[in-house]
């Protein structure tokens, strides 16, 4: 029996998955999870090469990449971080949750982190800032990235490095807790991605804010 080419691919990736999962035994349950999703995402992209009549083994190629993120592992550490940050933040309107790709997200808003028009750090915000320091100052895989954003009142020659700085001032006062410099990136949006109608000043307020997002990198 004649077999469709990119089928044969999509079984061929199928089977090196389970053999990189057979494989996996003397892994850390992180890298174990990073390479398994690889492989299901190589069979996914085979799949889905096969099934839309591209070209398979680019596909492979893709979802492999794709499965490598996706294979993160969400572990018991990040979890009891979720808690605790969940128990910290509650009555403060701070958003805590998992994101898609098993990243820890804070979401901050401007009424508990920073005066309009500042980069200064509320005393809230300290509070908040506190115990998250406590859970990463001896974690070397612990990396960190923060992003400000503004509304869209005033000027982007305002609002960008408004932005900029008060992520600035976040990582600043998370060093000063004992958190590296090296682990943490900081960046700004200015008022190019709302998440609330600019138009009320209940979504500006909504817009003004800080996220922290934290992953774990398998240890090198």
């Amino acid at each position: 029996m004649n077999t469709h080419p990119n089928l044969r691919i999509a079984t061929c990736a199928l089977a090196a998955s389970v053999l990189l999962a057979s494989g996996c035994a003397d892994l850390s349950p992180r890298q174990q999870g990073t390479a398994t999703g690889a492989g299901i995402g190589a069979v996914a992209g085979a799949l889905i090469g096969s099934a839309t009549g591209g070209k398979a083994g680019t596909g492979a190629v893709i979802g492999g990449a794709l499965g490598a993120v996706a294979g993160n592992l969400w572990s018991k550490r990040m979890e009891d971080r979720r808690v605790a940050m969940e128990q910290a933040t509650r009555g403060t309107n701070v958003e805590v949750s998992r994101t898609a790709d098993n990243q820890l997200k804070l979401n901050i808003p401007n009424d508990i982190s920073f005066d309009t028009g500042s980069a200064a750090i509320k005393p809230q915000l300290r509070a908040v800032l506190d115990p998250f320091a406590n859970s990463l100052r001896n974690d070397p895989n612990a990396r960190i990235s923060i992003v400000g954003h503004t509304d869209n009142t005033g000027s982007e020659a305002v609002n960008d490095p408004l932005s900029v700085e008060r992520a600035r001032s976040v990582r600043d006062y998370l060093e000063t807790r004992g958190v590296p410099d090296a682990r943490i990136e900081t960046a700004g949006r200015g008022e190019r991605e709302p998440i609330a109608d600019n138009s009320t000043e209940a979504g500006r307020a909504q817009n003004r804010r800080v996220e922290i997002f934290l992953r774990e990198t398998a240890a090198g």
